[in-house]
């Protein structure tokens, strides 16, 4: 469904990315872990063209992103869905009108049409009841799961996470977790970059260990957490287990 083929990533003479391959099959689970810096949001937002790439391919379903203009990427970006760490709602709009303007403005869908589809991914992330709502009223999970449903509204292929709790108090975290587990179980095609170890070894199909800009080790969970081949993996995880 996603697969990435040979991306390289440099700001001015600094490489950030080389020559990252990794596909996303339809319906897994794909969790990438490593330290601050290693090129891991990077890649993510290159995914949907947020950075431009400096060389390599993106294929989305088979259609290379890389290649296409900027009509075609527009189309294309709307099957990407991406949830980042801030929330980015309208704070002047109620949760409902949050999740209806991309349907009305990007896939020209009728305001009733737009409305229904809002109410039933609110639904599916447990607000509902937070229709009326403004953003300032909500605490920072709910805003997360009001962002998720923005994006799942849209009727993306696959899901794009870039650190979606990392501005989270820890007790608000489950609560979007819980979401992504639950696209999981509704066969989603997702692609997440986050902390959350226990969650990555619970839910995902496959690890991959990023640092310094490359991909040095990827497997189940099982392999990654428990038995790691690579000394760098073994001593991030090391690190962050201790």
């Amino acid at each position: 469904m996603l697969e990435i083929a040979a991306l390289e990533k440099r700001f001015g003479d600094t490489q950030v990315l080389r020559n990252i391959n990794l596909r996303v099959a339809p319906g897994e689970l794909v969790f990438v872990i490593g330290p601050s810096g290693s090129g891991k949001s990077t890649m993510l937002r290159c995914c949907n063209r947020l950075e431009e790439p400096t060389s390599g391919a993106i294929m989305l379903d088979g259609q290379n992103i890389t290649g296409c203009g900027a009509q075609a990427l527009n189309r294309m970006r709307l099957q990407l869905g991406m949830v980042f760490q801030g929330f980015h709602l309208y704070p002047h709009m109620n949760v409902l009108k949050n999740v209806m303007l991309a349907q009305e403005k990007a896939l020209k869908r009728p305001r009733p049409e737009a409305q229904a589809r809002a109410m039933a991914m609110l639904e599916q992330v447990g607000l509902a009841h937070k229709a009326d709502a403004m953003p300032s009223d909500l605490s920072g999970g709910q805003q997360q799961r009001v962002a998720i449903a923005r994006a799942l509204a849209l009727d993306p292929k696959v899901m794009l996470f870039d650190e979606p709790t990392s501005a989270l108090d820890p007790e608000l975290v489950g609560s979007v977790l819980k979401v992504m587990k639950d696209l999981r179980q509704a066969g989603m095609t997702m692609l997440v970059v986050s902390h959350e170890m226990g969650f990555a070894r619970e839910a995902a199909d496959r690890v991959i260990f990023m640092d310094a800009g490359v991909v040095v080790e990827e497997g189940t969970p099982d392999q990654i957490f428990g038995a790691p081949k690579m000394a760098r993996t073994q001593e991030f995880l090391s690190r962050v287990s201790g």
